[in-house]
């Protein structure tokens, strides 16, 4: 689908609504982690510099419609101005006439937008009143997209709108992987249970040339092939739908692939005692923790015959050693093709993207998402309704 972005819009003297993802982690009234902050630094940037006064929305956690102190986005202005190399204006009421007192490269905060019932559902009122403090919406939270809310899509249908350059940087990465992708395809699923991403693997099944299932979820699919698998975690009464969807893959041309070898221990703690053995030879009171060297040359080899990979979830309890091998060789393996130019590779979710930091891969991936379940409900094939308020 087509969107404008802000090359489109004339900004001059404009009061831009700009609708962006600062819900950081926080320790001790202290940001740990700025990478959400740091992505929007572009798109302010370049609404200041066509002239417009960028009005800041965003949510903090989840303050369900009630004023929440400890939920304050007054808590992240010192972040932002380290970010932005300026002070920001936090406002958390009679927004009017701080808005008005802006000079042309100001930057204004608003408080928690979940502060207001009015934000989560989408209240036309809430929208009206949101609308009334800017000319221009720019949306450059992506993150948020599948949430119908005020600020996501009510704003996009009451103003001019268009989508920041985090947003679209976004979607080109996400339309360039699955939309119109270079093939073949590989997805890498991974994480614990199939439950929790049955329409993903569905949907991925019909778009990818292969699909890489790795971490607890490979488990049920074992099972589906009448491998034992001990003491492992599973969700044996999925068996059945596991059968279902290897069928639809192979139905659809889409080629499956389990681990060939497996690390099993009888505890799941850092440095258990460990053994690598055949899919099928695990025993009664082992668990599987990780996929094997086998595994992971083969991967490397799969990645090595493709032109795009998307990965969501990690291939084995990454948390602890050393059942971090098959994540860390795999996301390697993809880091240095991509390195080279010789893979596009787009990843996103929250597991996969701290998997992909500890292996010292994210930084030559093509593109890391840090939008959770906007990222699965794109990779599920749905219609995300911040995107298509834009179009």
């Amino acid at each position: 689908m087509a969107w404008k972005t802000l090359d489109d819009m004339d900004l001059a003297n404009k009061r831009v609504l700009c609708r962006v993802d600062i819900n950081v982690p926080m320790a001790d009234g202290q940001v740990t982690d700025t990478t959400r902050i740091d992505r929007i630094i572009p798109t302010v940037k370049d609404i200041q510099a066509k002239g417009g006064k960028v009005i800041l929305l965003a949510h903090f956690d989840r303050p369900k419609g009630k004023v929440v102190p400890e939920m304050s986005l007054a808590q992240v202005v010192p972040a932002l101005e380290a970010a932005f190399g300026q002070s920001v204006t936090f406002c958390a009421k009679d927004y009017g006439t701080a808005i008005a007192a802006m000079a042309s490269d100001d930057i204004l905060l608003a408080e928690n937008l979940r502060f207001n019932p009015g934000e989560e559902a989408n209240d036309p009122a809430f929208v009206a009143r949101l609308a009334s403090m800017g000319d221009v919406y720019v949306n450059d939270a992506f993150s948020a997209a599948h949430r119908a809310h005020a600020s996501t899509t009510g704003l996009a249908h009451a103003l001019p709108a268009c989508a920041g350059r985090l947003m679209a940087m976004e979607l080109g990465a996400l339309e360039a992987a699955l939309s119109v992708p270079k093939r073949p395809v590989v997805a890498v699923v991974g994480g614990a249970k199939v439950s929790t991403k049955l329409e993903l693997l569905s949907n991925l099944v019909k778009k990818v040339d292969h699909l890489v299932i790795g971490g607890g979820m490979a488990n049920t699919f074992l099972i589906a092939t009448s491998a034992e698998i001990g003491k492992s975690l599973a969700e044996r009464d999925l068996a059945d739908t596991a059968r279902e969807i290897t069928a639809s893959a192979k139905a659809a041309g889409c080629t499956i692939h389990l681990p060939l070898d497996i690390v099993v221990a009888r505890e799941f703690k850092a440095g258990a005692e460990n053994q690598t053995l055949a899919t099928d030879a695990c025993p009664d009171d082992a668990m599987i923790l990780d996929a094997g060297p086998a595994t992971v040359a083969a991967l490397r080899d799969l990645f090595a015959t493709c032109e795009t990979l998307i990965w969501n979830g990690p291939l084995g309890a990454f948390e602890i050693e050393p059942f971090d091998f098959a994540t860390n060789g795999a996301a390697k393996a993809a880091a240095d093709l991509s390195r080279a130019g010789k893979l596009i590779s787009v990843a996103g979710g929250g597991d996969t993207v701290a998997a992909l930091n500890q292996a010292g891969a994210a930084d030559d991936f093509t593109y890391i998402s840090t939008a959770g379940g906007a990222f699965l409900e794109w990779m599920e094939g749905k219609t995300l309704p911040g995107v298509a308020a834009l179009g």
